[in-house]
């Protein structure tokens, strides 16, 4: 089965729960989205902090990186 069929059927199981289910379930897929993202945040910075820490790159101001951005 493709992964768009799995969705699918998600959809469908979700529709056939009650409304306070599907709130509910609305409830842990958010915190679960929260979760994964803060990981991924926590990944960034370890990897940031190993860069800094080989000298791949230095530290900078908040203005020279939006001057960076905008140039």
């Amino acid at each position: 089965m493709t992964a768009l069929a799995n969705f699918g059927e998600v959809l469908d199981a979700a529709d056939r729960l009650k409304l306070a289910e599907q709130e509910e379930l609305v409830g842990i897929l958010r915190h679960r989205i929260i979760d994964q993202r803060r990981g991924e945040l926590a990944l960034e910075i370890r990897e940031a902090k190993a860069e800094y820490g080989e000298g791949r790159t230095e530290p900078r101001s908040a203005q020279e990186l939006i001057d960076d951005i905008l140039a």
